[in-house]
């Protein structure tokens, strides 16, 4: 994948960059697997804010992932590689023996015509199988992790991500995620082999507002250029510090301040991620 550069007949496509899809084989998604994406605009199942600057942005339909990849022992041929509105990584579609297709985060290096297998016991170490912790080697590259066993995966799934397997021991195995936090997963529980895909997703630069309206980011505003009354930063005369701690404006401390509260998976964590 290779970032492209536009002619500067305005100001903000001199800074802007982007990707050139040349890795895409298929502008089009598979209609039986794409289904109505309604947008939230922040607010959870009760209408509240949860989320701020989100709102706008283009109509998207979802394509749905495989993250379980249950399809057991079953070899499955990449038939396209694509792109995804609604994540930074590229997704292939994958047809099996029985005629069934299916949606898988593309890893990094996998072509079109290669053959993918998923299986509760070892295979072979190549991009895009997938199988239990305990049977992948120390030192490999994965993605896709499961935290619970069937749940599907839920670590490293955004572009370029990609975990590592330190050690085993027991009926657990240390893993270094992305954020570089060891951290200890059941044996039985799936992952992928290699890194996700779309390595230069980091490297983009957005070059003007309205490229962040487009995919759904409204404007964000510093809390010392608020009043008072809208956020705990705001007022004061001239360019005022803040006079406090950095937090939210609903005065929850920030920028280094932990929040998590969960003991009972705080056994897991073998290391805190490094600053």
């Amino acid at each position: 994948m290779a970032i492209k550069n536009y002619r500067p007949t305005t100001s903000s496509l001199r800074q802007r960059t982007g990707l050139t899809f040349e890795e895409l084989t298929e502008s089009r998604p598979y209609k039986p697997l794409v289904q109505p994406l309604k947008k939230s605009g922040g607010r959870n199942c009760r209408g509240h804010l949860s989320m701020r600057h989100r709102g706008g942005g283009h109509k998207r339909m979802y394509r749905v992932i495989d993250f379980k990849r249950d399809k057991i022992d079953a070899p499955g041929i990449v038939e396209t590689i694509e792109y995804d509105p609604n994540r930074s990584a590229f997704i292939s579609l994958i047809k099996y023996k029985d005629g069934e297709k299916r949606y898988i985060l593309t890893p990094s290096n996998l072509k079109v015509g290669q053959t993918i297998l998923s299986s509760n016991k070892q295979v072979d170490i190549l991009p895009g199988n997938s199988m239990p912790l305990r049977y992948i080697p120390l030192g490999t590259i994965i993605h896709n992790i499961e935290l619970r066993k069937n749940k599907g995966g839920q670590i490293a799934k955004a572009a370029g991500t990609g975990a590592q397997i330190l050690a085993k021991e027991g009926d657990y195995t240390q893993i270094r995620m992305p954020s570089s936090e060891i951290r200890r997963i059941h044996q039985d529980c799936r992952a992928t082999i290699g890194q996700v895909s779309n390595l230069d997703h980091q490297n983009i630069s957005i070059g003007k507002a309205g490229r962040n309206r487009w995919i759904g980011i409204r404007p964000h505003v510093r809390g010392t250029a608020m009043n008072p009354i809208d956020h705990p930063h705001g007022g004061g005369e001239g360019k005022a510090k803040g006079g406090r701690n950095p937090v939210s404006p609903t005065g929850q401390p920030t920028k280094g301040y932990k929040t998590r509260r969960n003991k009972r998976t705080q056994q897991f964590i073998v290391r805190r991620r490094s600053k």
